[in-house]
């Protein structure tokens, strides 16, 4: 490397070094999809961290935030209400005790909590459970090997202990389980976090076979419609 092309390196490392940067956990990123995060979801978290990190700005407005991701506002807010919704995301309100002015913030706990959760059960169970696999196999109809079809890669360690628990521990019929995983194909919504809030939306309807499965259905796009 010659002298200029040092120097200029190291000016644009200061450079760098000076307007700041993110520090991202690699867990959020390496677990984000498996807890049912899109990219689009994703990123705009990670844009409120460099809002915050860099630019002191702590509630950024969606119109700031569609500029850093090049979407519309409208859609900003529709990814804001899902994080909301599920927990990803939340709005603290704080009040300055000398001036009284109420001030907004996000922040996005909730999301760290979930990644660690995820991170843990993983550890805890340290493997896809082959055993349990094997004592569930039955001749390429494995509910396992199911869902690998149509997410069209291996499960992870918590997903499945999340098949296992839908088996065992809260006694959702196979059947339901695998009518579950179309629906979810069907809204294109494929992820385990969409396919338990239907099995729990089922349950909750005292739902148990296909048949009652697919009648609520009809019924509730037929409500939407």
């Amino acid at each position: 490397m010659s002298e200029e092309l040092r120097k200029a390196y190291a000016k644009g490392r200061a450079a760098a070094a000076e307007e700041g940067g993110v520090y991202i956990p690699y867990m959020l990123l390496s677990s984000y999809r498996r807890l049912g995060l899109n990219d689009s979801e994703a990123m705009l978290l990670i844009q409120m961290m460099a809002f915050r990190e860099c630019e002191r700005n702590e509630f950024p407005t969606p119109e700031q935030l569609a500029d850093r991701l090049g979407v519309p506002a409208a859609a900003v807010v529709q990814l804001l209400r899902r994080l909301l919704k599920e927990g990803f995301l939340a709005i603290e309100e704080e009040v300055d005790p000398a001036t009284g002015v109420q001030s907004e913030r996000y922040n996005w706990r909730g999301w760290i909590r979930m990644a660690a959760e995820a991170a843990e059960s993983e550890r805890r169970v340290g493997g896809v459970r082959p055993a349990r696999r094997a004592e569930r196999s039955a001749a390429g109809s494995d509910l396992f090997t199911v869902f690998e079809q149509e997410f069209g890669r291996p499960l992870s360690p918590m997903e499945c202990e999340t098949i296992s628990a839908w088996l065992d521990q809260d006694r959702y019929p196979e059947e339901l389980i695998r009518f579950a995983l179309k629906e979810a194909v069907f809204a294109g919504k494929l992820h385990f976090r969409y396919i338990d809030r239907i099995l729990i939306e089922w349950n909750r309807n005292r739902v148990t076979t296909v048949e009652e499965a697919k009648a609520h259905s009809s019924k509730f796009r037929a409500g939407r419609g």
